[in-house]
């Protein structure tokens, strides 16, 4: 299905002990040259949640005056791309001609549909000191979808919604959460926040989300009588579940509906592996499209 190294996932199977938790998932690092990332997404035992192909956790890295990030142009396929950083900035380039910065608490959304190309380079910090920290996903497109028009959309931080209750501020990146609904588009019913807990503050996760789970940036939780430490994932089951916060935390919340398996390889992701071999062909083939001002590009793995 993927030539990514997949995460170690550590299944609650001992009766009693975390029954509202599916597995957790202990990252990876995965080595990107200025910096490396903690892969979660896809883990051999959960490889999706919801639409959630692809989850990595970036830094924090920190760089010296003239140093950065430098992902040079490669091409997606069948997948929505989301940037959130906490700090730093990364410049968005793309093979539809837009440039973008991303900076912290707003988002950046690309949408590759049958076929886009695009950069990912250091922003105007590259000269001086910096920090990058942040998380980078991918949504997989419904089947239906997979083969739309490329598209770029930015929203920046005030666009998407806020609220603070008990302890618990959540910012909606995706979907809905309560009162809350998110300007950002999705294609499939799909759920993404940041919440920021207060030590010994608790939440009740969206009990209508199909396929749900946490992500802790910084800081613990608990579940039950689970602890989630800093750097795993927990995968829910469904139904009525409640988090605490045994420490200050930062923890994202993914989710949403089940929308069928996905082939990925590379940056190609899939219904169809013979979709998959035509994108490799076309890679080669000089076939994406070019990113204006960016004449680099990353070649085929082999």
């Amino acid at each position: 299905m993927s030539n990514l190294e997949d995460p170690l996932a550590a299944p609650c199977d001992t009766p009693g002990t975390c029954p509202s938790i599916r597995y957790l998932i202990r990252p990876r690092a995965k080595d990107l040259g200025e910096f490396s990332v903690r892969r979660v997404l896809p883990a051999a035992a959960q490889r999706m949640v919801g639409p959630f192909v692809f989850f990595d956790h970036m830094g924090p890295a920190e760089f010296a005056p003239g140093q950065g990030i430098q992902v040079r142009p490669h091409p997606h396929i069948g997948i929505a791309t989301i940037t959130y950083l906490f700090d730093g900035e990364i410049l968005h380039r793309d093979s539809l001609g837009y440039e973008q910065p991303i900076q912290p608490a707003a988002v950046n959304l690309m949408t590759a549909g049958r076929g886009i190309v695009h950069s990912e380079r250091a922003g105007s910090d590259l000269e001086v000191s910096s920090r990058l920290h942040g998380i980078q996903s991918w949504i997989a497109l419904p089947v239906e979808q997979q083969e739309r028009e490329p598209a770029f959309m930015h929203y920046p931080a005030d666009a998407l919604p806020e609220q603070v209750e008990n302890g618990v501020s959540v910012r909606l990146i995706m979907g809905n959460f309560g009162d809350l609904r998110s300007p950002v588009t999705s294609y499939s019913p799909t759920l993404y926040a940041e919440l920021q807990f207060e030590a010994g503050a608790e939440i009740a996760l969206p009990s209508h989300v199909e396929e749900r789970a946490l992500y802790v940036v910084e800081g613990a939780l608990r579940s039950a009588e689970t602890r989630i430490a800093a750097a795993e994932m927990a995968v829910f089951e469904p139904g009525e579940t409640v988090v605490r916060a045994t420490e200050a935390a930062r923890v994202m919340l993914i989710g949403g509906d089940a929308i069928g398996s996905r082939h990925l390889w590379w940056n190609f992701v899939s219904d169809d592996p013979a979709r998959i071999e035509l994108a490799k062909r076309d890679w080669q083939a000089g076939r994406f499209g070019t990113v204006a001002g960016d004449d680099e590009f990353i070649p085929l793995p082999e």
